[in-house]
């Protein structure tokens, strides 16, 4: 065995994942949660908001806006895409349009991130020990099968289901950097035959993470990854090629671009100095990158001799730099989402030199887990249809008072395949593809799945009485005269959004002062009720309503007609 290499695998343990069956896989997790849901509150109707203001063209495309005033998160790139796809699939409603572009950013997420894998798997450094006599497993073989582990890794990680589904700027820096891990993979082979593609991609990829709202962490990637390929090439005696030399002109020139269009600002940090923050920080990292990080920080350590090789280098750099950012963002989530590509990667590389015991504790783990997650979902399910048992029901009814369960054939159907899909894979799993390395990682990325499509189809209703403005904004839309604008005072970004959605208003903001006697209706937050006086005759206005959503009561907007006309 080499002191430097602890990969030791046979051919036997790199037997093929069928390709269909991936694609499947990767389909029924990519499709739940952008069929058949409303717009959730608030980052997903939010950015909604902003597309439609772009599509019809009251917004313009240069700076993102919502009625006058700058987009609640920056980027221009992924308010583009949505507002161009709301062009070109006239035919579905606004939010479906947007998703099938969302849609399609995270199947290349996938895709790029096992690329990525694959990649860096095929590295000198990478590949298992060769054998005397032979009968170690093929690189491109190796590669294959570590690359559909970090696959099944990066959809096993419990924070990537909500956030990948939500048509929101997050997503497309997510793309983006794990395009730009592929990039950086892609340019760490000294025999790359399209070195100018990768070159390309990296530009691409880099242009795409600072136009979605991320510039500083676009640079701090890309300086940092030329680093490591500079600094990986030298000591494997390569050299740096031109590419090199102009991916770093690239890097320079798009962030340069970026903060002249956009007045980029430096980053804001919000340092948690207090216990309390640190504390729900750190919770976060165990259970949103679960169980990427006990995998990653086993690669780190069985592959401690080799950390400035690009299979380990690449990964770890993308994967600090968003944990760091995490950890100064007041987003804790949010931002590290962009960890998760590249934590899978470390993960995948865990698989080769993992204990037998170690592999089967993660499938009993695994197994129970998710068993007992979609059991409570199916048993909260059925006491919300049958009234048995009596306790689940109760709760929802205290949690969400209003709420109506509804039955769904298609959805009941949906639920049913997937647990039956997997007790079928459990089966599978214990009797067969005992030796291939990714075998570890099939029930926690079938456990996720289950789990995520149960929810977005057994309680996707009540998801989406819990989630959505659409009753709220519906229940404003009976109340105001119909054909006129209604002026807005106190709302936020994606309370606007919900009422030009789904309430169909035309809203003009209160401090426009032309609009006063135009417009028929006030909605304000209850907040700026004290000094309502101050900015409107109030003897020209009439409380009518208050509206609320049902399921928070404390989310309550005031209504005002015009009286007197």
């Amino acid at each position: 065995m080499s002191s430097t290499n602890p990969a030791i695998v046979t051919q036997s343990a790199v037997r093929r994942l069928p390709r269909i069956a991936l694609f499947l896989f990767c389909l029924a997790y990519v499709l739940p949660g952008f069929v058949g849901r409303e717009p959730w509150k608030s980052a997903d109707v939010s950015a909604l908001g902003v597309m439609l203001e772009m599509a019809s063209g009251a917004s313009s495309w240069w700076v993102p806006q919502v009625l006058g005033q700058a987009a609640d998160v920056g980027g221009a790139l992924p308010y583009w895409l949505g507002a161009a796809f709301i062009h070109l699939l006239p035919f579905l409603p606004a939010d479906y349009a947007v998703r099938v572009a969302f849609a399609m950013l995270l199947g290349l997420t996938l895709m790029c991130s096992w690329y990525a894998v694959y990649q860096l798997a095929r590295q000198p450094s990478a590949q298992p020990v060769a054998f005397a006599f032979g009968g170690e497993a093929s690189p491109k073989d190796y590669a294959r099968a570590v690359a559909d582990a970090g696959l099944l890794a990066l959809i096993a990680c419990l924070g990537l289901a909500q956030m990948s589904h939500e048509t929101t700027p997050d997503l497309a820096r997510l793309c983006a950097s794990s395009a730009l891990m592929l990039a950086g993979a892609r340019m760490a082979h000294a025999d790359d035959p399209h070195p100018w593609l990768s070159l390309l991609l990296w530009w691409v990829a880099t242009a795409g993470l600072a136009m979605s709202g991320a510039p500083w962490i676009a640079m701090a990637l890309g300086t940092g990854l030329l680093l490591i390929l500079t600094v990986t090439r030298a000591r494997s005696g390569a050299g740096s090629p031109s590419t090199l030399t102009w991916a770093a002109v690239g890097v320079a020139l798009i962030v340069g671009v970026v903060a002249m269009f956009e007045s980029m600002p430096w980053p804001t940090i919000a340092l948690p100095l207090e216990f309390e923050s640190w504390q729900r920080w750190s919770r976060l990292m165990v259970w949103f990158t679960w169980p990427a990080w006990p995998l990653a920080l086993w690669t780190l350590w069985g592959w401690r001799r080799q950390l400035l090789s690009p299979h380990v280098a690449i990964p770890l750099w993308v994967a600090t730099v968003s944990v760091l950012n995490s950890a100064l963002n007041a987003d804790f989530d949010r931002a590290l989402l962009l960890a998760l590509p590249a934590l899978a990667a470390l993960a995948a590389f865990a698989l080769p030199t993992l204990r037998r015991s170690v592999s089967a504790l993660i499938d009993w783990f695994t197994l129970i887990f998710f068993t007992l997650c979609s059991l409570i979902i199916w048993v909260v399910w059925f006491s919300l249809q049958t009234g048995i048992p009596a306790k689940p029901a109760e709760n929802i009814a205290r949690l969400a008072p209003g709420f109506l369960p509804e039955f769904s054939w298609w959805y009941f159907l949906a639920g049913c395949l997937a647990t039956l899909a997997w007790l079928w894979l459990v089966v599978w799993r214990v009797g067969r593809n005992r030796q291939a390395i990714w075998k570890s990682l099939v029930l926690p990325a079938a456990g996720a799945t289950l789990c995520w499509v149960l929810l977005m189809t057994l309680w996707l209703p009540l998801l989406d009485f819990a989630r959505s403005y659409g009753p709220l904004s519906r229940s404003i839309a009976r109340v105001v005269p119909a054909n006129e604008c209604v002026l807005i005072d106190g709302l936020t970004q994606a309370q606007i959004a919900a009422l030009q959605y789904h309430g169909q208003l035309r809203l003009r903001r209160l401090g426009n002062a032309g609009d006063l006697g135009q417009c028929g209706a006030l909605v304000m937050d209850p907040s700026e009720q004290s000094n309502l006086d101050q900015r409107v005759d109030l003897t020209h206005w009439a409380y009518k309503a208050s509206a609320s959503r049902l399921s928070d009561r404390k989310e309550r907007l005031l209504i005002y007609l015009r009286v007197g006309r």
